[in-house]
């Protein structure tokens, strides 16, 4: 929502004529092309992220192998850190270039769109900072192969482990194999010679 309202005020508001005896549309930011471009870039960057990463957290679930688990989480701490450190500079070109900007007549008429786009520049950065936390603290509890590993057991740490998942629930005698974890009591079991060292 903040790199809508960021690149959304720019293109909108902050392309301006500077007065009325000059016919081209120019960037408030202290005239400055690049100032309004990166903010566009980022803000367009961001968003399409932000949608690429929802439908990634969406299907987490559903993918199967570990490997590519580990690279989605790794591609989210990459990227959000890394937008995190666009948004930090764009926080400050902006400020920088809205400090420089004389406000003329025209030029005053895009300055709430150009304090937006400045604040939420800022709030971005902190959103994705936080984002970044949050991809690296996956990536920590994944280490453990618990993030990686799909869901068999419940969220209580206290819950026991699910007991063997048995056919109809009646034993037969005649089985090829005995459940898993169970001890025998015979000393030589059906067959098994113990070796002699």
């Amino acid at each position: 929502i903040f790199s809508i309202v960021v690149f959304g005020s720019i293109v909108n508001e902050c392309y301006v004529n500077k007065d009325s005896q000059h016919p081209e549309l120019l960037c408030i930011f202290n005239e400055n092309e690049s100032a309004c471009s990166y903010g566009i870039a980022v803000g367009v960057i961001a968003f399409f992220g932000c949608i690429f990463f929802f439908v990634v957290d969406l299907y987490f679930q559903q993918i199967s192998s570990v490997k590519d688990r580990k690279r989605a989480v790794l591609l989210d701490l990459g990227f959000s850190g890394f937008l995190a450190f666009l948004w930090f500079v764009a926080f400050c070109f902006l400020a920088n270039q809205w400090q420089r900007t004389t406000l003329t007549r025209g030029f005053s008429q895009g300055a709430d769109a150009a304090r937006a786009a400045i604040t939420f520049s800022f709030f971005s950065i902190i959103i994705w900072v936080v984002l970044a936390l949050r991809a690296l603290q996956r990536y920590r509890l994944g280490t453990d192969m618990s993030l990686f590993a799909t869901e068999q057991f419940g969220t209580d740490p206290t819950a026991s482990y699910p007991g063997y998942p048995g056919g109809s629930g009646v034993e037969s005698t005649e089985t090829y194999q005995s459940p898993p974890f169970t001890e025998t009591l015979e000393p030589n079991p059906k067959g098994y010679q113990v070796p002699a060292y």
